[in-house]
């Protein structure tokens, strides 16, 4: 769902809990050979880290990951059908013009510190979101056209809207709204809401998830237990651990050598070897997480980059079937919009990659002006076009990926070098100060996670995320009214219309030029199963179903 932040994280020893194992016999043991063990600690890695364990601060993938096992959420997707069901709700009824929506939800839970968790939280939570827009910060967005949120009883949370909405559309933004305990959070509400930001919710979490956040270090490793009071079916593992890696290779040999159990996502350069290995599991998915070439749309150090021909012309000189071929050795494919394919009819069809072509890019270029200089390197308002391209400095394959754009852009005339940052210092940089200002760079590489609806992806995009999620600074009028209204029609078929016409916007825009979709390549012992896989991989945000699945096998 959120932008991939690699961030160089610090190689430790991670003590995870000891747990005993119990072995009973059980069926559907998802391919196991000798039934289920109960219990044990699964030990996963990853090679990205947690910036924050605020829901209202944190960006960053495996914070989101972390936060879907420790607070509930009304709806999850089940990621076979990209379809939404129930988390906390059991279900949930519409009235008749879609302005109100009932849940009901479990009452037979407890949050870890054993306080009762009844659906006045879930009206605490969305009203929260509602008046404090600003200091709930990235979760704020999510309650867009709730007017009210009430409990009338402990099983049932109503919410109401300003106007009609598209039910889809509805259950997609609570789907990312972390329920949270209102006993705790209540007390964070100082200066006007802005305490909810500064709150730095240090472990042990109030959990009322399968599993309570026990310990953590900061890149270094997270330590998550069951908690007894989960009001779902409970996991069969005791508990779980993330442990941060410095690079992929280092946490690829750490799975070979049994120092973890699973990884989060794999090198395509490390798929062969593990394959090769009789003690591994290896799955590779059609993934929905895309890589992008970002122009700065808003105030670039190079004004040249607002010119649409310029922009036209850099989209033809990206590589993008040796991108594929090279840097993802063929596990995925050159992509065309902001919305994969993997996401089913959302995607625009009849938009396909651009096509590599250095004489297009040097034609357009040649009409539009921009003539070379001595030395080849074209000239814009007397200045050489040469631009800094920033990107994180631990993506996997994002060096390779700007080696061969560089290579390009020399045959059409323009100059790249390439700035390496820790991700969170890149987002500081590229969004400015006040995280509004967007006048710092010029053009960068980066990666991102959406979700199998297309709202947040379309979201990012839209003027009201200056100082949120926009990191472009990109902002059209006409794009964010066609924004608002694919979430208030109310028929699915027309709400379609709006999301490909949205992305044809982007395509010829070019905010983002989006090169290539990854696919979902990962790893576990053959010792563990009940991995439920999805466009974005096993260990993820979009539902509880690995974690409380996965297990030994005997």
């Amino acid at each position: 769902m959120r932008r991939t932040v690699r961030s160089t994280a610090v190689l430790v020893a991670l003590v995870l809990i000891a747990v005993g194992c119990s072995k009973s016999s059980a069926s559907g043991n998802n391919g196991g050979t000798g039934g289920i063990i109960e219990g044990g600690t699964l030990r996963l890695g990853s090679s990205s880290n947690i910036d924050s364990l605020n829901p209202f601060k944190a960006f960053q993938q495996d914070a989101y990951n972390v936060f879907q096992y420790t607070y509930p959420y009304l709806v999850q997707w089940d990621t076979s059908s990209l379809t939404l069901v129930g988390d906390w709700a059991s279900s949930w009824t519409w009235n008749n013009d879609h302005t109100s929506i009932t849940f009901k939800v479990a009452t037979n839970g407890k949050w870890s510190d054993g306080q009762a968790l009844t659906a006045a939280d879930g009206a605490y939570t969305l009203n929260l979101l509602i008046k404090y827009p600003g200091p709930t910060g990235l979760e704020g967005g999510y309650a867009r056209h709730i007017i009210s949120a009430a409990a009338p009883d402990a099983g049932t949370l109503v919410v109401g809207y300003e106007a009609p909405v598209n039910a889809d559309w509805a259950l997609s933004q609570f789907q990312q709204i972390p329920i949270l305990p209102q006993h705790v959070w209540s007390k964070q509400e100082g200066d006007a809401g802005k305490g909810l930001r500064t709150f730095t919710n240090d472990a042990p979490i109030v959990s009322g998830g399968p599993f309570t956040l026990t310990q953590y270090q900061k890149d270094e490793f997270v330590q998550m237990v069951a908690n007894p009071g989960y009001y779902g079916t409970k996991p069969h593992i005791a508990g779980w651990g993330l442990k941060f890696y410095s690079n992929s290779d280092a946490m690829v040999s750490a799975l070979q050598n049994g120092e973890i159990d699973a990884v989060e996502s794999i090198p395509a350069a490390a798929l062969a070897n593990l394959k090769a290995n009789p003690n591994m599991v290896v799955s590779e998915t059609p993934g929905s997480y895309f890589d992008d070439f970002i122009v700065n749309s808003h105030k670039p150090l190079h004004p040249e980059l607002l010119d649409p021909k310029v922009r036209e012309a850099f989209d033809s000189a990206i590589d993008r079937p040796t991108m594929v071929s090279t840097v993802l050795l063929g596990h995925g494919n050159p992509a065309s919009t902001i919305v994969s394919a993997a996401t089913g009819h959302w995607h625009n069809s009849t938009i396909a990659p651009t096509p590599y072509s250095i004489s297009t890019a040097n034609q357009i270029l040649d009409t539009a002006g921009y003539t070379k200089g001595a030395d080849g390197i074209r000239l814009a308002n007397g200045q050489p076009m040469a631009y800094e391209v920033l990107t994180p400095n631990n993506s996997d394959g994002v060096d390779r990926e700007f080696q061969i754009l560089q290579a390009s852009f020399q045959q059409i005339g323009v100059k790249l070098t390439q700035k390496s940052l820790d991700p969170s210092a890149m987002f500081d940089l590229m969004a400015g100060a006040n995280y509004n200002s967007y006048n710092n760079f010029d053009l960068a590489l980066w990666d991102w996670y959406p979700l199998p609806d297309p709202d947040f992806i379309l979201s990012v995009l839209t003027c009201q995320q200056f100082g949120f999620w926009s990191d472009t600074g990109y902002c059209n009028k006409a794009y964010d009214t066609l924004y608002n209204q694919q979430g208030v029609v109310v028929d699915p078929k027309a709400r379609e219309k709006i999301v490909w016409q949205m992305q044809q916007m982007i395509h010829d825009d070019r905010p983002y030029m989006v090169i290539m979709n990854r696919n979902a390549l990962e790893a576990h012992s053959a010792k563990w199963t009940g991995f439920v896989t999805s466009p974005i991989g096993s260990f993820n945000n979009l539902s509880k179903a690995t974690l409380t699945q996965v297990h030994q096998v005997g």
